[in-house]
């Protein structure tokens, strides 16, 4: 590069120098320097033009050919052009390759703008969700998909467990939708089709519901014989002892059956819960009498009651949800340990506690605490005749109640259950009527 420098500087000192000698020889020299200049500029002014008019028509006509730096000038546009080309041909062949891996995949894809708009979507999201290409495009998400449960989905910040919900379409469908954030606030729209899953899931429950309600008639004539049975004196001692373990697996099964009834009651109830006024200190007052009149119990059962504040709902399924927590706190802590119940209330809701000193719980399994039938230790939970039904029968009753359950355990050292409330929920009491109910 720096010799075709050199060597244009050389044409001019030379084209110069011919315009001096030429002016000496016939004068004046300043005309004839003046003319070699403006020769010199002229050829410069016309090269400027070929080139540019390549530059503006290069896909029509070929490269001039131009010598010094200006042919230097057109080799360097043309290697830059034919990269440019190169990798052009290449993003286009992977923005082909990903257009054709999406529309192959079984989930629909869309991509959001910060502002929750659709940039793009493949084919499976379009038969999914109705969305028709370019219409829809620009447009915001949860204008299409018209569900409240989605919106509030949209607009939270807590997208690790999918939504589902029916899509808007005129299909029999079930679909889960999952936000993956990425970039700078764009986000992903992951569409599936969980409908066989769905309906399985219904089948199942309604099998569970129906067997339990078939069952429960059995058992009931077993468990009465068996008790009739166990009060006979005319009956062979040795038989008391079979008798007694029947007598006692009989009760077992009738108290998971009820488990399984309330449970199937809750899951198969749509809406919230109705909202009567629920005195919540009597209640757990009444649980706390309860708790100390069993036998097998923890040497303490302390109820700390910091508000005389009551929840609007359902009084069956909160005091269920109750009992549930503290027979469960009262199951797994030993004999000299201590069961604690808190009840409060802040500005942003209502929590009642159950804090135990008992064994605690590995971190590992405190997500599926809540799914039926799921034991941290089977073998331990069904020596103490848990049914593993309790901790999924508080998660529906306090989702009807717009309420959740936080747990929080350290194994050897104790767990605190914890449902919340929400503020709607809370029925204000003053003091006085607290105290004489």
């Amino acid at each position: 590069m720096a010799a075709m420098w050199t060597f244009a500087l050389a044409r001019l000192a030379g084209i110069l120098l011919l315009g001096l000698c030429v002016g000496l020889l016939i004068g004046p020299i300043w005309l004839w320097v003046l003319v070699s200049a403006c020769l010199y500029l002229g050829w410069q002014l016309l090269t400027l033009y070929r080139l540019d008019r390549w530059l503006r028509l290069r896909s029509q006509i070929d490269p001039p050919n131009l010598g010094g730096i200006w042919g230097d000038i057109v080799a360097q546009v043309v290697r830059l052009h034919r990269r440019k080309q190169f990798h052009k041909q290449r993003l286009i062949q992977l923005f082909r390759e990903l257009r054709r891996s999406t529309a192959a995949l079984p989930d629909g894809v869309i991509i959001l703008s910060p502002q929750r708009e659709i940039v793009w979507f493949n084919r499976q999201a379009a038969r999914l969700l109705g969305l028709r290409r370019p219409v829809d495009v620009g447009l915001r998400i949860d204008n299409l998909i018209r569900s409240p449960e989605f919106v509030l989905y949209l607009h939270g910040d807590d997208f690790a467990m999918p939504l589902v919900i029916r899509p808007p379409v005129p299909l029999d469908l079930y679909l889960a939708l999952q936000m993956v954030p990425y970039g700078g606030g764009q986000s992903l729209l992951l569409v599936r089709d969980v409908t066989r899953q769905m309906r399985l899931e219904a089948m199942r429950k309604d099998f569970v519901a129906n067997a339990s309600h078939e069952l429960r008639t059995p058992l009931t004539v077993i468990s009465g014989y068996l008790d009739t049975l166990a009060d006979d004196s005319s009956i062979d001692p040795a038989w008391s002892g079979p008798i007694r373990d029947m007598r006692a697996q009989a009760q077992r099964m009738n108290a998971i059956i009820a488990d399984l009834l309330e449970l199937s009651r809750l899951e198969s109830t749509d809406g919230e819960a109705p909202r009567d006024a629920i005195d919540v200190p009597s209640m757990l007052e009444r649980l706390q009498r309860d708790a100390l009149a069993s036998a097998d119990r923890p040497r303490q059962v302390v109820l700390e009651l910091e508000s005389a504040d009551g929840l609007f709902g359902a009084a069956h399924e909160l005091e269920s949800a109750f009992t549930n927590l503290l027979v469960n706190g009262m199951k797994y802590t030993p004999a000299e340990g201590t069961v604690r119940m808190r009840w409060w209330a802040d500005g942003e809701g209502a929590y009642f506690s159950v804090i135990d000193s008992g064994i605690g719980i590995p971190a590992e399994h405190i997500p599926r605490l809540t799914e039926r039938f799921y034991r941290v230790d089977a073998g331990r939970s069904r020596g103490q005749g848990g049914s593993g039904l309790g901790l999924a029968i508080v998660k529906h009753a306090l989702q009807r109640h717009g309420g959740w359950l936080d747990v929080q355990s350290v194994e050897g050292k104790g767990s605190t259950f914890t449902c919340r409330f929400p503020q709607a929920r809370i029925w204000k009491q003053d003091v006085r009527t607290a105290q004489s109910a």
